[in-house]
């Protein structure tokens, strides 16, 4: 561990004890160094790389105080390290979603407002109204388990879903330009997951998260495996 990482860890601990809660103003630079045993040089080190992470925030003229820590702050760098991952990364996100997803429409299932129905059944509509449009049917595709994610009332679970959805969206646009027929599926099993919502269904909102999302993985993994130049994600068909 080099000292700058150090210097960071002891802050973290700070952080971690409540003795810096979110929202505390740290101490002077100085003081701070002093009291942590490390010289200027490392404590400022620390704290740039502790910004970048969205855990402290520098305010010119006023001081650096300790963000909110929301889940949503500290993971916003999420999707766009995603974007960076090379190799046949799609499947492995894939099952990530398979895993998390089925829960988290679960608990929507159990949480969802009238208010919320309506706006997954407006997206839903409008998927059907873009039956013919790739692009556009899969953009509501995702507003629709972005709205169904929200539902569930888990920001930690919202973010995490929302940091690998970037990949997945383009590995399923990607399918509706090779299966002419993968509109209409897609189609019917969001109205399968938006019937279990509606019925506040856990059980049943789950099973029909999990046959949407293994259907989308199960496609996948017969064309990875049988297609290996032409429009394969992370190549010309993927967009990237």
């Amino acid at each position: 561990m080099s000292l700058t990482d150090k210097a960071i860890a002891r802050i973290r601990e700070l952080i971690q004890s409540g003795e810096l809660p979110p929202g505390a103003k740290l101490p002077p630079e100085q003081q701070l160094a002093t009291e942590l045993g490390l010289s200027r040089n490392l404590m400022r080190e620390a704290v740039k790389a502790l910004v970048v992470a969205r855990v402290l925030d520098v305010r010119r003229g006023d001081g650096t105080y300790v963000t909110s820590l929301e889940p949503a702050l500290l993971l916003e760098g999420l999707g766009s390290a995603v974007e960076l991952l090379h190799g046949d990364t799609l499947l492995e996100l894939t099952e990530v979603r398979r895993l998390f997803e089925p829960i988290a429409t679960s608990l929507a299932a159990t949480r969802i407002s009238d208010d919320d129905l309506v706006e997954v059944r407006h997206h839903l509509d409008a998927m059907r109204a873009a039956r013919d449009d790739v692009e556009l049917l899969n953009e509501h595709d995702a507003a629709f388990h972005r709205a169904v994610i929200a539902a569930a009332g888990n920001s930690t679970l919202a973010t995490l879903l929302e940091g690998i959805s970037s990949r997945t969206v383009r590995g399923r646009v990607w399918r509706g330009m090779v299966d002419n027929h993968a509109g209409d599926r897609t189609i019917a099993e969001h109205e399968a997951i938006y019937a279990a919502l509606q019925r506040r269904d856990a059980p049943l909102a789950e099973a029909a998260a999990l046959m949407h999302v293994s259907t989308t993985e199960q496609w996948l993994r017969q064309h990875l495996g049988h297609d290996a130049t032409a429009g394969r994600p992370g190549q010309a068909g993927d967009g990237r």
